[in-house]
């Protein structure tokens, strides 16, 4: 869970998505983007029973921070904040909630976009689908949806 210490964090149970946007809010802001990614029940034509993840949380935690501060740089937003959920999460819950404040829109926008995109390639949380019949884990740096990949 976010904290006084860190806007970033891994949990095991349900998210605090409000407290993920509160921790980026400032009354300079003018737009708070929040992102929730939730657990969903296919990947191209297979059912998903529910999502399993795993993260060095130590690890993660020090490169979400990371990019939370160049993201702020190279979108010229206020703060980041991210939440991920490790352990089993069911269909229709949130595996993690981003949120970014910015005094407009469109860098937030872009900034949030940018921070979800280089989370999945570099920040050590892995994956796995459960289906009827088994499980994989998905994805790779290169691919972290694992888009085309069957079991």
């Amino acid at each position: 869970m976010v904290s006084s210490e860190s806007p970033f964090g891994i949990v095991s149970g349900p998210i605090d998505a409000e407290a993920v946007r509160a921790a980026v809010a400032a009354p300079d802001c003018g737009a708070i983007v929040v992102f929730h990614g939730a657990a969903r029940d296919h990947t191209g034509d297979r059912l998903v029973e529910r999502l399993e993840y795993e993260a060095y949380a130590p690890m993660a935690i020090k490169l979400m921070t990371q990019l939370g501060a160049e993201i702020v740089a190279e979108h010229q937003v206020r703060a980041v904040a991210c939440t991920h959920r490790v352990g089993p999460v069911p269909i229709g819950e949130d595996a993690m909630v981003v949120a970014v404040a910015s005094p407009h829109r469109a860098a937030a926008l872009a900034a949030t976009a940018d921070f979800i995109a280089r989370l999945k390639r570099d920040v050590p949380i892995w994956k796995k689908e459960h289906f009827d019949g088994g499980a994989a884990w998905i994805g790779t740096p290169e691919n972290p949806q694992g888009e085309g990949l069957q079991p």
